[in-house]
């Protein structure tokens, strides 16, 4: 898609892309299947968007209107479910309204782990779209197979697999907020390489070589929230420089990210089993970032998950 490419990058992250107006804004919300799609789609609605759910591909940009931009702040679902689903017909009608210099389109692929997607629809008792009569996996392989296309296409992914449902509607209102203009929505989040880099991280930053207080028979069963972790952390040599480096990098590209036009920045911050040192270095950060004047959204995804 050579229009579609250009325009989903280069438009994003030109330093000519206009101010947006809440009324200039189109959000088109696809991805996988069970993924949690309709909550962001519910999420925006809440918003203010005008929320249209599996609306043929071709009649979108009538839907949008003329040049001027949207009647509404839209979001617009479109997904397998959707009447002539093809790369073709979403080139052909995407292409053009991202080249309009006053809407704003921004396209966002929700996705999760294949395991997590079966529990979900086995859990809900849901007939995914296209299992028919094979096993669920297959019908989600096959779908995965059939949605690669758009998240080449996509200026988001957002990956659910472990997002309680209140943090991805709090993730999508703080990101796509029609108020207070396009500030950047910055998320910090702590995890376990034992269950892999965050796939949402923009940046990530290793805190596995300071002091592990896993091997404090009194530490070990406490968490990096706890001050007696939080002042072991602290008496390690490596951890100020460490800190103060990783803010005296952030803070000042910030708003470099801002002037882009980047929508959220996710900061993953990570050590063994993700419960000590992810976890203090991720809130001391937050702090800092706080401290700057940031409104910053911090997780500890794997804090009960494992033990360091």
């Amino acid at each position: 898609m050579t229009v579609g490419k250009r325009s989903l990058r280069d438009f994003e992250q030109s330093e000519s892309r206009p101010e947006i107006r809440a009324n200039n804004r189109l959000v088109l919300v696809t991805g996988m299947s069970g993924a949690g799609k309709s909550t962001v789609l519910k999420s925006l609605e809440d918003s203010g968007y005008e929320a249209v759910d599996n609306i043929p591909i071709s009649l979108i940009s009538r839907l949008v209107g003329k040049d001027s931009g949207t009647p509404e702040a839209l979001a617009i679902d479109v997904d397998i479910r959707t009447r002539d689903f093809s790369a073709e017909a979403f080139d052909a009608e995407i292409g053009p309204l991202l080249a309009r210099p006053h809407l704003d389109v921004e396209i966002v692929f929700v996705d999760c782990e294949d395991e997590v997607l079966r529990r979900r629809f086995s859990e809900t008792r849901r007939r995914h779209p296209l299992a028919g009569d094979r096993p669920l996996i297959d019908g989600i392989r096959h779908e995965r197979n059939l949605v690669g296309w758009l998240r080449t296409r996509a200026h988001i992914d957002i990956d659910t697999t472990s997002l309680a449902v209140s943090d991805l509607r709090r993730m999508v209102a703080k990101s796509f907020s029609l108020q207070g203009g396009s500030q950047l929505s910055v998320f910090v989040t702590s995890f376990s390489y034992k269950f892999g880099v965050p796939r949402e991280a923009d940046l990530v930053f290793d805190a596995r070589f300071l002091a592990n207080p896993h091997y404090h028979e009194d530490l070990r069963h406490l968490s990096g929230l706890d001050a007696d972790v939080g002042a072991f952390i602290r008496r390690d040599s490596g951890f100020t420089p460490f800190l103060d480096g990783v803010a005296d990098v952030l803070i000042p590209l910030l708003p470099r990210f801002e002037r882009e036009g980047k929508s959220y920045l996710t900061i993953a911050i990570g050590c063994t089993g993700g419960r000590h040192r992810s976890v203090f270095v991720a809130r001391c950060l937050t702090d800092r970032l706080s401290a700057d004047g940031r409104a910053v959204h911090l997780r500890h995804r794997d804090i009960n998950t494992t033990r360091d």
